[in-house]
């Protein structure tokens, strides 16, 4: 072989592999359902724009500056792709860049705790290695076809085929952006100008939606209510149960050990005169953001992302908690989930805000959860209900043992041996950490299955303890997990009412089925709805004093 011959084998190796580079930047997918080999027989129509534009501004200062500009686009696409393709998996849904940006650093806690400080640094190490290195792979692929020596009439051609490339482009955003007609939608190609088009759209919706998100909350039917939650005579518990969804119900996977505990339970309670009722309803939000759900169910507004969420913070609104303050409840929350400061909670309408570590817990975490279910129930009792003060209680419990990663899963223990929580401190050390658990995602499955039954007994063993007098309890989920992890994609949560019967039964149309299993085809209710039902249920005005 020549040294001509060889060097221009060497080329047409180099402009392929420049090509590659252009081409998977381009196709990358953004949705694990895409993640099939399929994905490269994909032809991404940007390609012919950028390729056919590097030959028609070859090495000039107008030609850098075109390099410059697809490098920093297809670095951008990649982090914007990468960061959808972590929502959908994590969340079941797209990255929102108006909404979501302030979940990074939850992100990187919730992967500290879940898979240790190591790993979590390595992972963010990974990742600002492949943002530089797409940034060097980009920039090398233009300049292999930026230097590419092609005839004068070759290159003057290529710039009306660029032109002509690009406005094919422009259409297929403008039919997202405004739902232009797309001339032709060629077989096996992909936009990725779409995924940008597409996001611009969403800060469009997420703005609009914000401004009707303000208007609802200035609208509060029960702004100047009085003789709210007068038929209630007693303690009322509101306690979220961590990632417990409708897949507990009727995914064979779950459904066997959970339908089993929750008979069991019913017909336990029923025994000690608790009447139980319950239902469905619709989360604002699936795979995790609790905080979202709690929002919704105390302030009566769809909180499905963080601009609304801190919206309806800053709205003034009385939220149930609120309310109920003024009819003379005490008020308090239990957070064990919560480690840093708090400032928020000052208007959610708490008396007594109490978090990890006001929770009195001797034991190690188990891992990001931070105290075990039982535990945080029994400081419920120790810290907040065996209370001189008089008046009636109306608290919000978070329970976070079925919080990913589910592992290590606590038994249930008499309640007397709870102590401190160091009981539990030998389970921590003789578990497998999440890092190898995690390693398969049936044994994940496993562990959320155990960890959900775990959370689901520690709340029915609690109102089995106080079943002589006993509070009214609401046991809600607050989202589905994750849907690679509850094989289910439904954001629907359960609902359990539990109590003395005349309570209870005041909620049967939002629980409409009798015990802890509701009927497969009962009503969804949205969650945002249950707010003002609550305060329409236990009060003595009618409807129209109400405002509604």
């Amino acid at each position: 072989m020549t040294a001509g011959t060889s060097g221009r084998a060497k080329s047409v190796v180099r402009i392929g592999i420049a090509t590659a580079v252009l081409h998977v930047l381009l196709i990358q997918p953004n949705h694990p359902l895409a993640m099939t080999w399929d994905a490269l027989l994909l032809f991404p129509l940007e390609l012919p724009v950028i390729i056919l534009g590097l030959l028609a501004l070859g090495r000039s200062w107008v030609g850098s500056a075109f390099r410059v500009l697809i490098t920093g686009g297809l670095t951008l696409i990649f982090i914007l792709k990468s960061a959808d393709f972590i929502s959908f998996t994590a969340l079941s849904r797209g990255f929102n860049p108006v909404t979501d940006l302030s979940l990074i650093d939850a992100f990187i806690r919730l992967m500290a705790g879940s898979l240790g400080p190591a790993l979590t640094i390595a992972t963010l190490v990974l990742g600002t290695v492949s943002i530089l290195a797409v940034i060097g792979a980009c920039w090398w692929a233009t300049g292999v076809w930026a230097k590419l020596h092609v005839p004068r009439p070759l290159a003057w051609g290529a710039a009306p085929a660029a032109i002509l490339a690009a406005s094919l482009a422009a259409a297929e955003v403008g039919q997202v952006m405004d739902d232009w007609p797309l001339p032709f939608e060629p077989p096996g190609a992909a936009f990725t100008a779409r995924l940008g088009a597409e996001r611009i759209e969403m800060v469009r919706n997420t703005r609009a939606e914000l401004r009707t998100f303000r208007q609802a909350a200035a609208n509060d039917p029960f702004e100047s209510a009085d003789t709210l939650f007068e038929a209630i005579d007693r303690d009322v518990l509101i306690i979220f149960v961590e990632s417990y969804g409708r897949t507990s119900f009727d995914t064979p996977l779950f459904a066997d050990l959970h339908l089993e505990t929750l008979s069991r339970y019913g017909a336990d309670l029923a025994e000690l005169g608790l009447s139980q009722r319950s239902g469905f309803l619709t989360s604002p939000t699936r795979g995790g953001q609790s905080w979202l759900s709690h929002a919704t169910f105390a302030n009566g507004l769809w909180v499905n992302n963080q601009i609304s969420y801190a919206a309806a913070l800053s709205s003034g609104r009385q939220s149930l908690y609120h309310h109920a303050a003024e009819a003379g409840f005490r008020t308090a929350t239990v957070m064990p989930q919560i480690t840093l400061e708090w400032p928020e909670s000052e208007r959610m309408g708490f008396e007594q805000v109490l978090v990890a570590n006001d929770l009195g817990y001797g034991g190690v975490p188990l891992n990001w959860v931070t105290m075990p279910d039982q535990f945080t129930l029994a400081a419920l009792d120790r810290l907040v209900r065996n209370n001189p003060d008089p008046r009636r209680l109306f608290a919000q419990v978070v329970l976070v043992s079925s919080h990913a990663p589910w592992v290590p899963v606590p038994e249930i223990l008499p309640w007397d041996a709870v102590g401190d929580g160091s009981v539990y401190d030998d389970l921590m050390a003789t578990s497998d950490p999440p890092d190898v658990v995690w390693r398969d995602r049936d044994r994940v499955r496993a562990q959320y299955r155990l960890a959900v039954d775990y959370a689901l007994q520690s709340v029915f063993e609690y109102a089995l303890l106080h079943a002589e007098d006993p509070p009214l309890i609401l046991v809600l989920g607050d989202h589905q997990a994750a849907e690679f992890i509850a094989l289910d994609d439904r954001a629907e949560v359960p609902l359990h009412v539990i109590g003395p019967a005349d309570l209870v039964d005041q909620l049967s149309h939002v629980a409409p089925t009798a015990g802890l299993i509701p009927a497969d085809d009962v009503p969804v209710i949205a969650m945002d709805s249950l707010r003002d039902i609550l305060l329409t249920a236990y009060s003595m005005q009618s409807d129209q004093q109400l405002g509604n």
